[in-house]
């Protein structure tokens, strides 16, 4: 069994992390790059950055700031939000981010996700996916696009299955209906795509103790698990993840 993955999520806003429940309420917690440095020294295994607001806003992703966290951590790292071409992949990698996120545009342009693949490797490619439950899909979840603003009629798992055919390394699965709350992970749509796709699935939104990290990577089949609000509060650290990993015969990077 591969080794399980921590990955603290850090949501950027004008420069800085913030964090809200489904999308709203956000409030400012702290500097991108110092809070890297601090969870890359904490063992987290990677970590993963979104700008929340470049899509929407329609402007280009902090390159700043991408390339001021590759000069402070040695850990893997993904980028997302703000991407609307091959050429913007390709300055987020140049910039030090080892992958590259896709979400709305990827549905928008689903070929983007070959053409990445194609060009920096598939490894380099995740698609990140907002489903939420719903009553038009086979599946029972719904894509949604732009931050939640935009529901698609498009079925998670079906999705899922097509950009892992056209190429995505990774598909990283936040529930939109459990985002902040840290009441736990949505577990029946990440087991749903886990036992669908044969790429590493990640589970995202939702995570409020160790145990519901637990849940998702051995109940739910997921390959690695987002954390960010339990951490962020100090209440968890990621050792404390770890631990309650190792614990539940789940294999974790324990060393750093």
């Amino acid at each position: 069994m591969l080794t399980k993955r921590i990955i603290p999520c850090l949501d950027v806003r004008n420069g800085r992390v913030t964090k809200g429940v489904r999308f709203k309420d956000n409030i400012d917690i702290g500097d991108p790059v110092e809070m890297a440095v601090a969870y890359s020294e904490g063992g987290a295994d990677e970590l993963c950055f979104y700008d929340i607001t470049a899509s929407a806003e329609r402007r280009p992703i902090d390159i700043g700031m991408v390339e001021a966290v590759a000069r402070a951590v040695r850990i893997p790292f993904a980028v997302g939000g703000g991407i609307a071409s091959l050429a913007d992949m390709e300055r987020v990698i140049l910039a030090g981010a080892e992958k590259v996120s896709v979400n709305s545009l990827a549905v928008r342009t689903p070929s983007i996700i070959s053409e990445g693949a194609a060009r920096f490797g598939r490894q380099c490619i995740v698609l990140g996916m907002d489903p939420v439950r719903s009553e038009r899909t086979p599946s029972g979840y719904e894509i949604t696009v732009r931050g939640y603003r935009e529901r698609t009629g498009i079925d998670a798992v079906e999705w899922a299955r097509r950009a892992a055919d056209l190429g995505a390394g990774e598909i990283v699965v936040n529930s939109v209906d459990a985002d902040g709350t840290r009441a736990g992970f949505e577990l029946e749509i990440t087991r749903l795509i886990a036992d669908a796709v044969d790429v590493p699935v990640v589970a995202s939104g939702g995570a409020g103790s160790p145990a519901h990290v637990v849940a998702a990577l051995r109940d739910a089949h997921a390959d690695a698990a987002i954390v960010a609000g339990m951490i962020h509060s100090g209440e968890y650290t990621i050792l404390d993840i770890k631990r309650a990993l190792s614990t539940a015969g789940l294999p974790a990077r324990m060393r750093w």
